[in-house]
């Protein structure tokens, strides 16, 4: 079995909180559409916080998927 890619955690990281934040936006939907902005906004705000993280982790995995390849097609040596 091969070894397990150096970024699949990221990436696992990354759909976690694409996950998280489309469940906020349907949260500040709803709020929104029940005319509870201050709610809405919030849930919102949360919804950018888990993007960003979400960023993070695939920025993270690509220089790892980078680094991992180079590794690769050099026979490990850089």
């Amino acid at each position: 079995m091969p070894d397990k890619h150096p970024a699949s955690e990221d990436h696992r990281k990354a759909a976690e909180h694409h996950t998280k934040a489309a469940e906020h936006h349907t949260k500040a939907a709803t709020a929104h559409e029940a005319g509870k902005h201050a709610e809405g906004s919030e849930h919102a705000h949360h919804a950018a916080g888990h993007h960003a993280h979400a960023t993070e982790h695939a920025n993270a995995a690509a220089k790892k998927t980078v680094a991992h390849s180079d590794a690769s097609t050099s026979g490990g040596k850089k």
